[in-house]
């Protein structure tokens, strides 16, 4: 059994060598352990600190952000033979000491993807707003994917090698949040466990500011959820058109039948016209649904073409 921990590292070469020196050499039912860096476009000598801490693999790739890092690392440590992937922080947000209790969901069958959850409705590194937010951001990514994660920004997470095969990032902020959805709608068994989080103090470069993360946040939620649901998504939304549309058109009958409606032609206006956009709609979610029907398929293909690649050299 091979586990490679991989790290997305962007200008981490200050604090990279701690989180490294922190990562265990032995752990129970693991045959070989194995680091794989991921230097996106740093500046700093992230790499050089890198191959000087004795890291096993190191990706560079242009930079392009966590969601594209995440991803390289996923490719990478499959061709090397990766039988379990573990995703952790270079900036030792994470406690090493726990990366056992995300792998023994994985060993003992239960799972095929665990998320370490830091408590982050209590969690003292966070503000009262920031606690509630992730809270409450946690709580609509398992509604939307289906299944019960508590701390859905995690990036301490595991993976198997059928779940990192299956793995697929669209996104350019954050491959957290998507992930998750994804992996719900692709009924991949997900259990979160919990695990300790050191405060860390360097500023998030993810999140520069609240509003920036709400609006990125939400919108990848919907962005992912509606790619997966695209019909239920565009047949809420029409009917409630449609719904809507009915009702000046009801009341335009309604004084209609009583003095001939003179006067209240604006009402069966707007009732067609929302009618007709509900059923626009409603056709652009049948589309969207043969859509995704097609990106299965692609997500298939490329599953199998990960598989097949897993023996090509880095």
């Amino acid at each position: 059994m091979k586990l490679i921990i991989q790290i997305p590292c962007y200008n981490e070469a200050e604090s990279l060598p701690h989180t490294l020196s922190l990562l265990p050499r032995q752990l129970e039912g693991i045959d070989e352990i194995e680091v794989l860096i991921i230097d996106d476009g740093s500046t700093d000598g992230t790499g050089a600190a890198a191959r000087e801490a004795g890291v096993h693999h190191i990706v560079r790739i242009s930079h392009s952000g966590l969601a594209r890092a995440f991803s390289a690392g996923l490719d990478a440590s499959l061709r090397l033979g990766a039988d379990i992937i573990i995703n952790t922080d270079a900036d030792n947000q994470y406690d090493a000491a726990d990366i056992p209790r995300l792998l023994e969901p994985i060993l003992a069958g239960r799972a095929q993807i665990v998320i370490g959850d830091r408590g982050v409705a209590t969690f003292p590194a966070f503000s009262p707003l920031k606690r509630r937010l992730q809270t409450w951001g946690s709580a609509v990514v398992s509604r939307a994917a289906g299944v019960n994660v508590p701390d859905a920004t995690s990036g301490f997470r595991a993976l198997t090698r059928l779940a990192a095969q299956r793995t697929f990032i669209a996104g350019d902020y954050s491959y957290t949040l998507e992930t998750i959805i994804q992996a719900g709608n692709q009924h991949l068994m997900v259990e979160s466990v919990p695990v300790r989080a050191n405060r860390t103090e360097r500023p998030s470069r993810l999140m520069r500011s609240i509003g920036e993360y709400l609006v990125n946040s939400t919108v990848t939620i919907v962005r992912s959820y509606t790619m997966y649901r695209p019909l239920r998504v565009f047949a809420t939304i029409g009917g409630f058109l449609l719904v809507l549309g009915l009702i000046p058109i009801i009341r335009f009958l309604f004084y209609f039948f009583q003095d001939g409606g003179a006067g209240h032609v604006q009402s069966l206006l707007l009732g067609a016209v929302l009618l007709i956009v509900g059923f626009q709609t409603l056709l652009i979610g049948l589309l969207a649904d043969l859509i995704r029907f097609n990106r299965k398929m692609l997500e298939e293909i490329l599953s199998r073409t990960r598989q097949q690649d897993q023996d090509k050299p880095l």
